[in-house]
Order: C-alpha cells, then sequence, then structure tokens
C-alpha cells in the first residue's frame, strides 16, 4: 500500500503527456500569461476583500498586511516559476507535487486546490454581485432584495453572482484563445480604472484617517495577511494553463513573476488611498470599498465609472479561475485520479465537462454563501498548496540535480523553507472553524481518494 500511495509520475510523462481524448492547444504567450495573473489576482482582492480586511483586522496598518502577504506569495512565486519551467505540464501545482512528492500528495494538493479555485471563483463573483447591484438601477433595472443576497443576509439567492460565473463558463467552452483575448481587453479596462481611483481621491486623503495607524496591534496585522493573502490568489492559476502556453519554460516564469510585482505595488496603493480618505472602520460589512470610497469622498460619477471598471475586473476573475479549475480537474482525470470522462477535450479545445462541473458548482456556492466564509475557505486550501509546492522544489532538486530548468530558484533550500514557514504562520492566524471545515473536506477527499483514485490511477 505504501508503494502505491507514494508513487511518483515521471516528470518526462508529465511534461509530454496528453489526454486519451484529445490535447489542449498551445496558444498563449508571456503577455497573455502576465494579464492572466494580473485579471484574476486583481479581481475580489482589491475591489472587495480590502475593506473587509481594514475594517476588522488591521485598521490602516493592512498596508503592512499585504507587505507580509506579497513577501509571502513572493517566496511561493520563485517556486512555482521553477516548477514550472521544468515541468511545464497542466495541472500546476497538482502535477508537481505529483512528480516530486507522490500520489497521495498530490492528490491531497488537488483537494486543496478544488477548494481554493472554486472557493475563490465564488467569492469573486459575490464582489461582482455587490458593484453590478448598485450599478444596475441607473440602467433602469431592478431586481428583488431576495435575489440580491444569500440566505445569511435574509434573502434567497444571490443571483448575479450564481449568473456570472454561467457565463463565463460559456465563454470558456468556446475556446482559451477566445477566453484570453476577452480577459486581455477587460484587464486594461480594470488597470485603467484603478489608477483614475488613485488620481481622483489622492487629492481628499487625510492624514488623520491614519492615526491610529495599527488600531488592532501587530497581531491585527498578521490576521490582516491571513485574510488578504486572497488577494494575491492568481499566478498558481498561472500554472494550470502550461500545456497551452508558447514556449513555457520562458514564458511560464515571466509571467508568474511580472504579474505579482505589478499586483503587489497596486495593492499597495490602493489600501493606503482607501485608508486615507476615510475612517477605516467606515467599510464595516462593505463589500464594495473602492466605490464606497469615491462616495465617501464626494466623487459620485467617479463611483458608478469605478463599480463599472470593478465589474469588468471581477469578470477577469472569474473567468480565469474557472479555466483553471476546469484544466485541473483534466489533469485529475487524465491521471485516473476523478473519472475519465473530465479528462476529454472538446472541438474548440477545452475540457469542456469539467467546465460545466466547476460552474454548477461554484454557482451554488456563490449564491447561498457569504464572502467572508468563502476568502478564509480559499486562503486554507492555498496556503497548503504553496507549502507543498515549495518541498516539491528541495525534492526535485535532490531527486533530478540535471533536469532542464528555464529559471530556478535562488538560495535553495532558504527560499522554500521561507515559504513554507511564512505559509504556517499564516494559517495559523485564520479563524478555528476554518480549520474544522478544512479538516473536513480533507477527509472527504482522503475517502474518495482511497475508494476510487488509488484503484484507478493509470500509475498502477
Amino acid at each position: 500500500m505504501k508503494n502505491h500511495i507514494f508513487r511518483k509520475l515521471p516528470a518526462g510523462r508529465a511534461a509530454g503527456a496528453g489526454g486519451r481524448s484529445g490535447r489542449l492547444q498551445r496558444t498563449l504567450g508571456a503577455l497573455e500569461l502576465t494579464l492572466m495573473g494580473v485579471g484574476v489576482t486583481i479581481g475580489s482582492g482589491l475591489f472587495v476583500i480590502t475593506g473587509v480586511a481594514a475594517a476588522e483586522h488591521a485598521g490602516p496598518g493592512l498596508v503592512l498586511s499585504f507587505i507580509l502577504a506579497g513577501i509571502a506569495c513572493g517566496c511561493a512565486a520563485l517556486c512555482y516559476a521553477e516548477l514550472a519551467s521544468c515541468v511545464p505540464a497542466s495541472g500546476g501545482s497538482y502535477t508537481f507535487v505529483y512528480v516530486g512528492l507522490g500520489e497521495i500528495f498530490a492528490w491531497f494538493i488537488g483537494w486543496c486546490l478544488t477548494l481554493e479555485y472554486i472557493v475563490g471563483m465564488s467569492a469573486i463573483a459575490v464582489g461582482w454581485s455587490a458593484y453590478a447591484s448598485g450599478v444596475l438601477p441607473l440602467l433602469g433595472l431592478r431586481l428583488p432584495e431576495a435575489l440580491l443576497t444569500d440566505p445569511s443576509g435574509g434573502g434567497l439567492l444571490n443571483l448575479p453572482a450564481s449568473a456570472v460565473i454561467i457565463i463565463m463558463a460559456l465563454i470558456q467552452l468556446k475556446g482559451t484563445r477566445e477566453s484570453a483575448r476577452l480577459n486581455n481587453i477587460l484587464v486594461t479596462v480594470k488597470l485603467a480604472v484603478i489608477l483614475l481611483f488613485i488620481v481622483l481621491v489622492a487629492g481628499s486623503v487625510d492624514p488623520a484617517n491614519y492615526d491610529p495607524f495599527l488600531p488592532f496591534g501587530w497581531s491585527g496585522v498578521f490576521s490582516g495577511a491571513a485574510v488578504v493573502f486572497f488577494a494575491y490568489l492568481g499566478f498558481d492559476a498561472i500554472a494550470n494553463s502550461a500545456e497551452e502556453v508558447i514556449d513555457p519554460q520562458k514564458n511560464m516564469p515571466r509571467g508568474i513573476l511580472a504579474s505579482l510585482l505589478i499586483v503587489t505595488v497596486l495593492y499597495i496603493v490602493v489600501t493606503l488611498m482607501l485608508t486615507g480618505v476615510t475612517k477605516y472602520y467606515s467599510y464595516t460589512g462593505v463589500a464594495a470599498p473602492v466605490a464606497f470610497a469615491l462616495n465617501e469622498a464626494g466623487i459620485k460619477w467617479g463611483s458608478a465609472l469605478v463599480s463599472a471598471g470593478a465589474i469588468a475586473g471581477l469578470t477577469t476573475g472569474v473567468l480565469v479561475f474557472t479555466g483553471s479549475e476546469s484544466r485541473l480537474i483534466y489533469s485529475m482525470a487524465r491521471d485516473g485520479l476523478l473519472p475519465g470522462a473530465f479528462a476529454k477535450v472538446s472541438r474548440s479545445g477545452v475540457p469542456a465537462r469539467a467546465v460545466v462541473c466547476v460552474a454548477l458548482t461554484g454557482s451554488v456556492l456563490a449564491g447561498l454563501l457569504p464572502i467572508d466564509t468563502i476568502a478564509e475557505l480559499c486562503n486554507m486550501g492555498t496556503l497548503w498548496a504553496f507549502s507543498l509546492v515549495a518541498v516539491t522544489v528541495i525534492a526535485l532538486r535532490k531527486q533530478y540535480p540535471s533536469m532542464k530548468r528555464g529559471f530556478m530558484v535562488p538560495a535553495v533550500p532558504f527560499v522554500p523553507l521561507a515559504a513554507i514557514f511564512m505559509c504556517a504562520a499564516l494559517a495559523l492566524q485564520l479563524d478555528t472553524v476554518t480549520w474544522k471545515v478544512f479538516a473536513s473536506w480533507t477527509a472527504l477527499g482522503l475517502c474518495i481518494y482511497f475508494m476510487y483514485g488509488k484503484k484507478k490511477s493509470r500509475l498502477r
């Protein structure tokens, strides 16, 4: 049994694998990857989570939370960049860990990433709904309050949140190239809106709003870092598209590192603007903090414009997460750990059944759960994934020292160990309930593996 659950996927087989029902098409370059990372990362983290994190965790000190989370992600990003350059296969972290640590760890990470991507997509959709509900009345359209709020908020269903996931899934089904083109357009709009926001509110920043800078102390900064860690999700999603990338040995590291650098700078600047315009506690319960800040600054027209831009930006997050999770399911099904039907590629070159499965699951979560519960669950899965990816870098350096690597992490094993330590520290800041739910999720996943995946694995 031990040999079975620790069996490893040969590196050459992973990089050259193709589904028995078709291959994915290579259509993405470094620019598309960078915009993909920026598109999914800047979505909900900036437009949604910042307000809640400032009000409940760190106050103006949230900027330090972003820096801490950014450092942790930077160490993890270096690990992702190396692994993506030497094992350029669909599945990202799941495939890396399968090659370096073995099947049981690969299943665990795949299960964690499923939690990250589906739950992350749902959180972004909830934020999208918050901004959309503010814009719809301007267009003469109104939905009943019961269809704008989840049951915990007194409603029946967050209909816009569910609807946007279904729409993005339909676009994914058209093909990777078409999805990338839409993402490029929406990211351009999003970056323009963020820069406009900075310009509009810069004159309304009051230094008095930064006092006290650390209202919750340093413990608030660390707990805030654990929450806003969600804001950095995205560069790991890039790794799932490796089989659809032209010259992945070069373009994967470029896309991963460039997207992380861009979003870190933007997060720091926008956080300073948000907490400088009004007191941090004003954002309590606010799901659309950027629009709220403009309203507080008396810029009503700017609020409507930013809301429209936020809708475009959050849309990219839903789009990319839908694609990333479907590629993960495709990879696990191709390896036999999930039913083979999910490994079938459609005529448009996408795993259609996996896309449909992701869309249906995500739309249910987005329609029925509040955003704070969704975000913390997403962070837990991600922190575990980042930690095992860092361990994999160390393992592959020892197992395959001569493997061709388009990028190499500096100062191994210190950088991977730093990533592991910081991810563990952030995980300990998460709520006890989150740990209990994650433990239940893990137990369910292991049951599925031992009852199905272990027996059906193609490595048997």
